[in-house]
């Protein structure tokens, strides 16, 4: 009986990514040209393209690793959709849905965690956890729970991303640049920085990107690994 999931050529896995790295320059130059419109059409559709490049280099045979990552990604839009909702029913609904994100994210990568000493760059974490909650506390208030669980949960994820692969791990650091400024802009009134929402969004898109990337990578070495499959 022959395998129906055969691997997925390299030439197939390069043009997957092509529809999100597409969308993801149009939505940053958007961004850059102060196009809301088109930035705004563009938004909805950048987690699905990633999710679909996850689905193309995978070929559906990734394991658990991959479907929490696909998972993720889902719950990644639903965050980024109810984002963009008014007031703090819409930013309390969207922070949920990164933090579920970052939930299946931390699962993920302990699924593929390389045993052995925990890396130092996995510590550091713990201390941008406590400086993010220090620093954004007192502009807080009722928002200091979920804003602070919401940190602790990013910070882990990005903590075993560092031992599971290069990618996860720059992935997860740009992820949590992208979140920490986010914060800044939303929560600390004189916090300035020149085309603040297009560094946000490069560094959100690659730190997706590379995440996505590394976990398909792991998954791939992975199966390698097992014992062969019958084809009889």
């Amino acid at each position: 009986m022959t395998d129906n999931h055969a691997p997925v050529s390299t030439r197939s896995r390069r043009w997957a990514v092509v529809p999100y790295v597409v969308l993801s320059a149009v939505h940053l130059v958007a961004l850059s040209a102060e196009l809301p419109e088109l930035s705004g059409w563009t938004k909805p559709l950048l987690m699905p393209a990633l999710l679909l490049a996850v689905l193309l280099m995978t070929n559906r045979r990734g394991g658990a690793g991959t479907v929490l990552i696909i998972a993720a990604l889902g719950f990644s839009w639903l965050g980024d959709v109810l984002l963009a909702s008014p007031g703090d029913v819409g930013f309390l609904l969207g922070l949920t849905g990164f933090f579920v994100a970052h939930l299946l994210y931390l699962v993920a990568f302990a699924a593929f965690f390389r045993r052995g000493r925990v890396p130092l760059g996995a510590w550091l974490y713990l201390l941008w956890w406590v400086g993010f909650v220090l620093m954004l506390a007192p502009s807080l208030g009722s928002l200091l729970i979920p804003v602070a669980a919401y940190g602790l949960v990013l910070g882990a994820s990005g903590a075993v991303a560092v031992a599971t692969n290069r990618l996860t791990a720059i992935g997860a650091l740009l992820f949590v640049c992208s979140d920490s400024l986010l914060a800044c802009r939303i929560f600390l009134p004189d916090f300035e920085l020149v085309q603040q929402d297009l560094i946000i969004m490069a560094l959100y898109l690659a730190g997706q990107g590379l995440i996505a990337w590394g976990v398909v990578r792991a998954a791939r070495s992975t199966n390698e690994k097992s014992p062969g499959q019958s084809h009889d």
